[in-house]
């Protein structure tokens, strides 16, 4: 029988472990958001004035979107993450097909209608009912997860599964509207957000977990990317079933006059998001409950550890999405068009190829991937590379954007070669780096490219007098695009590295006693 003063010291121990892990995760969001804010704080005081009250609301959107990201990292690693890699294990321990494929499914489906961003691409097809899209996507998820994982299993190579599903996905392409065409392409990195990486990750992790074999690590990426093709096939299938076409809905400037006023913006759009991410989250909650009952039978220490983190998980959720959309969405929007008014409007360029360089290190799901990188690789690719690989590619896409922006250029004429070459790319690159790269294109493509560099992208575009839906839809496409050759190019460096050191290390001193006998 412990002592209450026994049982006082491992509460307060244990505590002080989770005050020291929250403020590591807190200073990491804060140099990941500080850089953007510092950069709007810069062009608004200089060649993009906005409002006082668009500022201000920005100001407090950030301090909500650096303390949301820290609480769901730690939500993610206590809690998102476990539950991922045992509920994994455990469901491939049973060695029978129909069991992985039905809870696997079942998974996909859950933790596709549990994501927030699905809500936002269900607004832009109005041609579709958003009940229909969300459980056609949801469904997508699931087939391509349950595919993903027998991949796993049997051990097949992930870019010959890539070669086929892109060729069905560009033929597809062919007969697909115009105005659908970008928004599937971006429901593929939309679903991928920070409510599905970290489970679908570790997933992967539980699923290789029960195989021995020196390539199990390998595998265990590249769910993500499989998972991502399912949307874009669901939102092609019903442009094809369903007449009409998105259709853009301007975001709104807040007009306040006062700061109760201000305040009264986000305490106005904070119960929605309260209700919004419990509905979210519920799903999973109640699928662990239950899973925990039949199969995982945890102890009570663990148990309750997954349900702090997912209370971190949605409070974190909540704070982050609140100030995302409430602060960062109109900022980027009025911003933009200031940009797009100005004589020299080709500024557009490269100060959203800046953006995107700092925005993508404020994705939450990039720091979940990046250190599962590390930890799965032991340290041979580290995250500083992965986070700077991410940053070029996102950096090039929003560039491309914005050109698509000042052009109206088809997205279909970018992304066909850029797939093209990601593929065939991982003909020559280690697999680990391919399954990496896949997986990193859906992880860069979260809700801060949803509710900041598409915004950024739609009031460019609607300031210019382009065609929104055409021309501006599709910059989550091309970010979840360009990370595939960056992080395969990383690929190429590491071989060419390790096949250097290689030459230049000397061969073993032979024995000469060895020799004689």
């Amino acid at each position: 029988m412990r002592l209450p003063w026994k049982r006082r010291e491992q509460w307060q121990e244990r505590l002080g472990r989770n005050k020291t892990i929250l403020w590591e995760k807190l200073r990491e969001a804060l140099a990941s958001v500080v850089p953007i804010t510092v950069i709007v704080l810069i062009l608004s005081f200089t060649v993009a004035p906005i409002p006082t009250e668009t500022l201000l609301a920005f100001l407090i959107g950030a301090v909500m979107v650096i303390l949301g990201i820290g609480l769901f990292s730690l939500g993610a690693d206590t809690a998102m993450t476990p539950i991922g890699e045992r509920v994994g294990a455990a469901m491939t321990r049973s060695r029978k097909l129909w069991v992985v494929a039905a809870v696997g499914f079942l998974i996909g489906v859950i933790v596709t209608v549990s994501e927030p961003d699905l809500q936002v691409l269900a607004q832009q097809v109005p041609g579709v009912p958003n009940a229909t899209l969300v459980g056609a996507v949801a469904v997508g998820v699931g087939v391509f997860l349950v595919i993903a994982m027998l991949r796993i299993l049997f051990r097949i190579p992930l870019n010959r599964m890539l070669i086929v599903f892109y060729i069905l996905v560009f033929a597809l392409a062919l007969f697909v509207p115009e105005d659908f065409l970008a928004i599937a392409f971006d429901s593929g990195g939309v679903t991928t957000g920070p409510m599905t990486v970290p489970f679908i990750m570790a997933l992967g992790v539980g699923v290789a977990s029960i195989r021995s074999d020196e390539n199990a690590a390998q595998d265990s990426f590249g769910l993500v990317a499989l998972c991502s093709v399912g949307p874009i096939l669901a939102v092609m299938v019903l442009a094809l079933i369903y007449p009409g076409a998105g259709i853009y809905t301007p975001v709104e400037i807040p007009s306040v006059t006062d700061s109760r006023a201000l305040w009264h913006l986000f305490q106005v759009e904070l119960p929605a998001y309260l209700s919004e991410v419990a509905v979210c989250l519920a799903p999973i909650a109640l699928f662990f409950a239950v899973f925990q009952a039949v199969s995982l039978k945890l102890k009570k220490k663990k148990v309750l550890k997954i349900v702090i983190g997912i209370l971190y998980t949605y409070v974190g959720l909540v704070l982050f999405l609140t100030g995302a959309n409430v602060g960062f969405m109109p900022a980027a929007s009025y911003l933009s068009r200031q940009i797009a008014g100005l004589s020299f409007n080709w500024i557009l360029i490269p100060i959203g190829m800046l953006m995107g360089w700092f925005i993508v290190q404020a994705e939450p799901a990039v720091h979940v991937l990046n250190k599962q990188v590390e930890e799965i690789t032991s340290g041979a690719i580290p995250g500083k590379a992965m986070s700077t690989s991410l940053s070029i590619g996102v950096a090039v896409s929003i560039g491309l954007a914005m050109m698509r922006v000042m052009t109206g250029i088809s997205i279909f004429w970018l992304v066909v070669p850029g797939y093209l070459a990601a593929i065939v790319m991982s003909f020559f690159v280690p697999k680990i780096f391919t399954a990496i790269a896949f997986d990193s294109g859906g992880v860069a493509s979260g809700p801060m490219t949803a509710t900041f560099l598409l915004p950024f992208a739609q009031g460019a575009c609607e300031a210019l007098g382009g065609n929104v839906v055409t021309d501006a839809f599709g910059v989550v496409a091309m970010v979840a695009m360009t990370p595939l050759l960056t992080i395969q190019m990383l690929g190429l460096l590491y071989q060419l590295k390790m096949k250097r050191a290689a030459q230049e290390t000397p061969p073993a001193p032979v024995d000469e006693e060895i020799i004689e006998l």
